[in-house]
């Protein structure tokens, strides 16, 4: 088949220089514990938490349209490992970067192994759609109605749908010398339809393609009177294919095959080259869209003459291509649960627990004058802290607020208690992170928007993230300044607070907030930083503290004295933590890690790990709150932390991890999310010697949730109907 594509679009798509790796502590030649059998691959290890989100999809338990939410956050999460963690191992390939990595795969082999996992995964989550919940929501009158599934009345909807709503907006494009090949955007809907016929023109016409824009909603609802009983619904996919003829008029339609192309994600700026973080920043979004290539899915029944063509087009290898049932994008179903009004077949709705002290109406500066707080959400509503924040701007006696921004999300209480602050006169200083992943462009909105208002925007250190979550008051009381802080372990997205587990502490703690005040110095300043007096900062203390503690419950347990270690993170693979975990577990130290998606430390080896074990929690929330405790000889320190014990958290992010040490608040953390999660068997999953997941189970109906049992204790929970 002829390439009709332009010289530019034949042209190598360029792609930058694999990123910088965070330096971490690598296994030495010859060292006992660097050998590739004790460590597991990362990108694989990611993959089986997709797996663990996908069972959710698969439980029966859990409520129908929520078991739907489930399998579209499996779907998204595996568009964002091909933008990402493929296309990365894609670029090592091609600059010849072939060094093995820990576990002793190399990228290509790696990259093998990624596309046997992924290919079960993806069959896997159309077989649930289509076998599972699919038929169950038609049970429960929730039908997904495609073209042979109309009535006469719906099908004459439809077509006036499509005439009114969709055709205006398509755009075909004939594939020939005069029309190359448009450019595909990252993760559209497309069409590529085989024709027969002459056009306008009479020139004969075989091939076309058909984009559809992302405005046009992806699930339709049909209206109540053509749908007698049941709530109908139909995808734009199904609506586009079945009337290609009107798109295409005067054309044979021999075949009409919808595609996807997922392209690489990551931005990559050499912030040392560049005068404006912020310019340089935006003139890539646009250019993402379009980045190279990674993956191309084809819904199933495409010719293959068609899917080469394809490859060829996006210079794709045949190891790239993915044949889907429908749609071709799963995650768009996730607007179906919205759709839907039946209470009973989601979550139950809750509302946050407030505490009295922090309840609106009150005076939050003298609450936390007088204790530390902590807020454990979404049990915990996060309104006290955007209280706080609106107190302070409304407060003449506050003369300064800084805050790092990492993700806020649309229309943010947070953003406009800042920018208010600001505009009535006070010092506000707002760290804004311009390279939150996927989140680039809302945030140089916003730093535009706090600019406009007055406020000091910065972008953080030159080289590092600013990933830490602060907050920092300073308020003039009785003669003298006093500072007031919130530090937590989760974003200031007032969204994302109701459905991620996250701490917060609200303190005025002298030592602390002065540590707080010191970050911000680094974040804005120059000069060297200062000592801390209880707050770890990574890149610098963090990590080293973190091995003198694990290394102090290792010679604990060598004397013959009580040691143990929990801790509770996202995600685990840090080559130096895992050797100094090693190294504890092989001197008797009990180690329980909490660990929800990556995890490259293998347990139950044996004279390495048989004494670590490995869980992960996967249910309703996002488990997001990082929580480190030790022992330490009966003194039990426990911290909190925006921190992952990840190489770029460690080593090439800022980022904060403070104590908690009001005896209330340590044994409230310690008995609420870690003893809770560790006793879970609702919905944790222990990590086998192998690297796969096994789900624990009890006997008896009443399982314990962890999440279950902090919902009971804090919120309220809404009774259905």
């Amino acid at each position: 088949m002829a390439d009709s594509r332009s010289d530019e679009e034949k042209r190598p798509t360029p792609r930058r220089r694999p990123r910088r790796v965070a330096p971490a502590e690598t296994p030495r030649p010859g060292d006992p514990l660097g050998r590739p059998e004790f460590y597991l691959n990362r990108e694989l290890a990611l993959l089986e938490f997709q797996r663990r989100v996908l069972a959710q999809a698969q439980d029966a338990r859990l409520p129908l349209l929520e078991r739907l939410r489930f399998l579209t956050i499996c779907s998204s999460n595996l568009d964002e490992f091909f933008e990402i963690r493929v296309a990365g191992l894609k670029q090592q390939i091609e600059f010849g970067l072939e060094q093995p990595s820990l576990d002793g795969r190399t990228p290509a082999r790696t990259l093998e192994d990624i596309a046997a996992s992924a290919r079960d995964l993806v069959r896997e989550q159309y077989r649930v759609l289509h076998e599972e919940l699919l038929p169950r929501l038609a049970a429960e009158g929730i039908r997904m109605l495609g073209p042979q599934d109309w009535s006469k009345r719906q099908a004459e909807w439809a077509e006036r749908y499509f005439e009114n709503e969709v055709l205006p907006v398509l755009t075909p494009v004939a594939l020939d010398p005069a029309h190359p090949f448009p450019r595909v955007q990252n993760k559209s809907l497309n069409f590529l339809v085989h024709v027969a016929g002459a056009d306008a023109f009479g020139r004969d016409v075989h091939l076309a393609v058909v984009q559809v824009p992302r405005s046009l909603p992806r699930v339709i609802p049909l209206p109540d009177e053509v749908c007698k009983g049941f709530k109908g619904f139909a995808l734009l996919s199904a609506l586009v294919q079945a009337h290609m003829g009107r798109v295409l008029p005067g054309l044979k339609i021999l075949g009409c095959h919808a595609f996807r192309v997922t392209r690489n994600s990551d931005i990559e700026l050499d912030e040392e080259e560049v005068d404006n973080l912020l310019k340089a920043l935006s003139s890539q979004l646009t250019s993402r869209r379009f980045s190279f290539p990674v993956r191309l899915e084809v819904a199933e029944g495409c010719p293959p003459d068609l899917e080469q063509y394809l490859l060829e087009n996006f210079e794709l290898e045949a190891a790239d291509l993915y044949r889907v049932r429908s749609p071709v994008n799963l995650h768009r179903l996730d607007a179906l649960a919205d759709l839907v009004p039946r209470a009973d077949l989601k979550f139950r709705a809750f509302a946050p627990g407030m505490q009295q002290a922090l309840a609106e109406g009150e005076d939050l500066f003298a609450a936390i004058r007088k204790e530390d707080r902590l807020l454990h959400h979404p049990y915990e509503s996060f309104e006290p802290v955007v209280r706080l924040l609106d107190q302070a701007a409304d407060d003449p006696a506050v003369l300064a607020i800084k805050m790092t921004l990492y993700r806020v999300g649309k229309d943010s209480p947070v953003v406009a208690a800042l920018a208010r602050a600001a505009r009535a006169g006070k010092e506000v200083t707002a760290v804004v992170e311009l390279r939150a992943r996927f989140d680039e462009e809302r945030n140089i909105g916003l730093a535009n928007l706090l600019q406009d208002a007055g406020a000091h925007v910065v972008y953080g250190v030159v080289g590092f993230k600013t990933h830490a979550k602060l907050l920092l008051i300073v308020r003039r009381e009785s003669g003298r300044l006093r500072r007031y802080a919130h530090l937590g372990t989760g974003n200031y997205h007032h969204v994302t607070t109701k459905t991620y587990s996250d701490l917060g502490l609200l303190t005025a703690d002298k030592a602390m907030t002065e540590d707080a005040h010191h970050v911000f110095q680094q974040l804005t300043g120059l000069g060297l930083a200062p000592r801390m007096l209880k707050v770890l900062q990574a890149p610098s203390t963090l990590y080293p503290r973190l091995l003198e503690l694990v290394e102090a419950e290792a010679e604990a347990a060598r004397s013959g004295a009580p040691a143990r270690i929990i801790a509770k993170v996202n995600s685990l693979s840090d080559t130096g933590i895992i050797r100094a975990l090693y190294r504890a577990s092989q001197a008797g130290v009990k180690v329980d890690l909490i660990v929800r998606g990556i995890c490259r430390l293998r347990p139950g080896v044996p004279g390495v790990s048989e004494n670590i074990r490995v869980r992960s929690l996967v249910g309703r929330f996002l488990e997001h709150a990082r929580v480190f405790w030790f022992l330490h000889g009966g003194a039990e320190l426990l911290f909190a932390s925006s921190a992952d014990w990840m190489e770029r958290n460690l080593h090439s992010r800022v980022e904060a991890c403070f104590p908690i040490e009001h005896p209330p608040l340590k044994r409230r953390v310690i008995e609420e999310l870690l003893n809770a999660q560790l006793r879970d068997a609702a919905q944790a999953w222990d990590l086998q010697p192998d690297g796969t997941y096994r789900r624990v189970e009890s006997g008896g109906p009443a399982r314990f949730s962890a999440q279950r049992a902090a919902l009971e204790a804090h919120a309220k929970v809404k009774k259905r109907g």
